[in-house]
């Protein structure tokens, strides 16, 4: 029998040595590296300012609070699901077809952006696609009421673009961690 204790569980704290509140063996992520920290900040920012750009260029700004969280995680935490590319891309189009099927029915008010978060949430998770800023997009659909037309391309090309940016940028430092780590 190997005497590495590398491979032996660690034996579980008593519960009386954790602080209140605490679960055992749960801890924080550890600190990246500080140039692994800048890299996913001048990524993240890199996408967003070309997003801004394009918003401004064609009047509809409105989808940079939630691409910002979508970033923030493609960039920051590429492995989780929740910054999969399947998650990012359809979780917006998920939000976005249920912000518009909300306003339909029940106009624009803070009640019915509400409902849209919920029931955003609620599709995305029964599609297999969690992405949490996708519920921003519905409530963004509900109070902003953006034109269809040019909203619905945006967002699209956007969470694309932004996903092509995490694959890339994923490359482009040695042992960064690979961005997808699912395509879908």
């Amino acid at each position: 029998m190997s005497t590495n204790t590398a491979l032996r569980p660690e034996p579980p704290m008593p519960a009386t040595a954790l602080r209140p509140g605490a679960k055992s063996g749960v801890r924080p992520p550890a600190r990246p590296a500080p140039a692994a920290a800048l890299h996913s900040t001048c990524a993240a920012t890199a996408v967003l300012l070309g997003l801004v750009a394009i918003g401004a260029m064609i009047h509809e700004p409105v989808l940079i609070p939630p691409l910002a969280a979508s970033a923030a995680l493609v960039h920051s935490a590429p492995a989780l699901p929740l910054a999969q590319p399947r998650g990012v891309v359809i979780g917006h189009l998920v939000g976005c077809a249920v912000g518009y099927g909300v306003l339909a029915v029940a106009g624009s008010s803070a009640w019915a952006a509400a409902v849209a978060a919920g029931l955003t949430l609620a599709l995305n998770m029964a599609a297999r696609t969690p992405h949490s800023p996708a519920v921003a997009t519905a409530v963004i659909v509900l109070l902003q009421t953006p034109a269809p037309g040019r909203f619905v391309p945006l967002l699209f090309g956007s969470t694309v673009l932004l996903v092509l940016t995490g694959y890339a940028a994923s490359r482009v430092r040695r042992n960064a961690p690979r961005y997808p780590a699912y395509w879908w």
